[in-house]
């Protein structure tokens, strides 16, 4: 049987997907810079703003500032009517732009109120990026390679989590939060390429020519309402399930690295070293993820994935990280639940097929945005149960009931499988 021939890339498609790849990486190391941080960022500036820092008090202040930056991820949707109406490769620098800035001006935080403002701002542009990247790829690359695209696309945010970490053996073990701060500003050099040599996908333009569309409305009338609400719900879960493990990962490992009698240097190594690991699993789910979406279909594929989640989720917080010698467990655990978030790549091929050109951003800006109010709003839970309880191990692994719920949910989307872009 002879192997398909694929449609080739021109140069443009090409400067395009790297443009945003390399864009999404930088996003995902600025996400989970402030993971890397959050333990020294907060032990410092806590006492600054008049507040303790034991570590109960670190772990509830960081769940705030999360919660934030869950907010200002929310208020992105803004970014997809406008991308509609403007386009995509623009709306995309801007994006990158916004949230370079913000994160370096981290950097100079003073107080805990300053950090948390800075992580908003960022948040707004980190938020639009995936819609942004992920329109923009569907709609430029050929049908025949666009699923295996929005795989490729993904893995640059966990390839950023790795780099994340190699920063943090380096930069953040030998000059200080800070320092780490700084380096996500150097996003700004993607946006000025971006802007400077990306052009909009020939898709939208057509599209664009004719006559303006309204598509916040468009999301919510006939059959796209049930989508929307429903896709919506899907992502909201991934996020609620998975940015909780993220964004406690380190912490959880520097607290068992302590207990092991490491420094904490050492300590901060193996959090970096943990860190890469679930990149590694990451960039894995997220390569395969379109193969089990075309053979399987996206909606058996999420479900195997979510359930993926739940069940890693549950052995690392729930169990390994109470073993007396819990820190290779819990590293190990790491990488699949690594490999089972590689569910976000489902989203970025599955999204833009339930949409048609005019409203494709914005569709795609709402389902991945509202779910980080309710993140913002299960972080802000979270914060009060580990102050409650002193200690965060339990209160992670209940993250993994929103991926069970996911499961009942998952028959009601709609299923693309062999359909093309609209």
């Amino acid at each position: 049987m002879a192997t398909p021939i694929r449609t080739p890339l021109n140069r443009q498609q090409i400067l395009g997907f790297w443009a945003a790849w390399f864009g999404w990486t930088l996003d995902g190391m600025d996400s989970v810079i402030y993971a890397l941080v959050l333990s020294p960022a907060m032990k410092e500036l806590l006492p600054k703003s008049g507040l303790p820092n034991a570590p109960a008090d670190i772990a509830f202040a960081g769940s705030i500032l999360f919660a934030l930056f869950l907010v200002g991820w929310g208020l992105s949707f803004i970014w997809g009517p406008i991308a509609d109406r403007f386009g995509r490769a623009r709306c995309l620098a801007i994006t990158i732009l916004i949230f370079s800035v913000f994160t370096g001006a981290a950097a100079l935080a003073h107080n805990v109120w300053e950090l948390g403002l800075f992580r908003f701002l960022a948040g707004i542009g980190i938020g639009g990026e995936w819609a942004m990247a992920g329109t923009y790829v569907a709609e430029a690359w050929p049908e025949d390679r666009r699923k295996m695209g929005a795989g490729y696309l993904q893995t640059g945010y966990y390839a950023g989590f790795f780099l994340a970490a190699a920063l943090n053996f380096t930069v953040g073990a030998t000059f200080g939060w800070r320092a780490m701060f700084l380096c996500g500003a150097v996003p700004v050099l993607v946006a000025l390429f971006t802007l400077s040599r990306v052009k909009e996908p020939p898709r939208w333009e057509r599209a664009h020519a004719g006559p303006k569309s309204q598509p916040l409305i468009m999301i919510f009338a006939g059959e796209n309402l049930r989508r929307t609400i429903v896709n919506t719900a899907l992502v909201s879960i991934a996020i609620i399930g998975l940015w909780a493990g993220t964004v406690y990962e380190p912490t959880a490992l520097l607290a068992l690295a302590k207990n092991a009698g490491f420094t904490a240097v050492q300590g901060t190594r193996i959090a970096s070293l943990g860190t890469a690991v679930l990149s590694v699993g990451t960039i894995l789910g997220c390569l395969l993820a379109p193969f089990l979406a075309e053979r399987f279909g996206r909606k058996k594929t999420l479900a195997v994935y979510f359930a993926g989640m739940a069940i890693a989720i549950t052995l690392a917080f729930g169990w390994a990280f109470y073993l007396p010698n819990g820190l290779v467990p819990f590293i190990t655990v790491l990488f699949f639940l690594g490999l089972a978030g590689g569910n976000f790549a489902i989203f970025s091929l599955w999204l833009p097929e339930q949409y048609n050109t005019a409203m494709r951003a914005t569709a795609f800006a709402f389902c991945t945005s509202f779910g980080r109010f309710l993140g913002a709003g299960a972080n802000f839970a979270i914060a009060g149960l580990i102050q409650w309880s002193g200690s965060l191990g339990y209160v992670i692994a209940l993250t993994a009931i929103p991926f069970v719920l996911g499961l009942a949910v998952i028959p009601f989307a709609t299923e693309t499988k062999g359909e093309v872009l609209p």
